[in-house]
């Protein structure tokens, strides 16, 4: 099983992107310590040892790159004719999802409803001493 670190070498540098400098034995006992991360790298801070905050913060930032969406789609494989038919019903939900905001840009169909924002609570009287 992949941990979260080595999917993201591994996503960002598939297996043999070093073959000729790695001999195939390392490779093979090893299939992600040959790699490095190029580009930039996902980096979280830790502040005053809160551990759960860093987690979620962490958590977030994977979703937002796509990690977990990916981890699930490569744990078993997918025939090309699935993949085909996956993309293209994606695509057409893009489409559809372009299509109905230009229509409500321009207003041709109604918007979701708006929410009613929150009143300002009026300030506090200062404490008098």
């Amino acid at each position: 099983m992949f941990t979260i670190a080595d999917f993201i070498l591994y996503r960002s540098n598939p297996p043999g992107c070093c073959a000729a400098s790695c001999p195939p034995d390392f490779i093979r006992s090893h299939p992600f310590q040959h790699l490095q991360k190029e580009g930039s790298s996902l980096q979280v801070l830790v502040r005053d040892n809160n551990v759960d905050q860093a987690l979620r913060v962490l958590k977030k930032k994977l979703q937002r790159e796509g990690i977990f969406r990916e981890m699930k789609a490569r744990r078993a494989y997918e025939k090309p004719s699935e993949r085909r038919g996956r993309e293209k019903a994606e695509a057409v939900r893009r489409s559809r999802k372009a299509a109905r905001k230009l229509a409500i840009r321009e207003g041709l169909i109604a918007g979701p409803a708006k929410k009613p924002r929150p009143q300002a609570r009026p300030a506090r009287p200062a404490a008098a001493s």
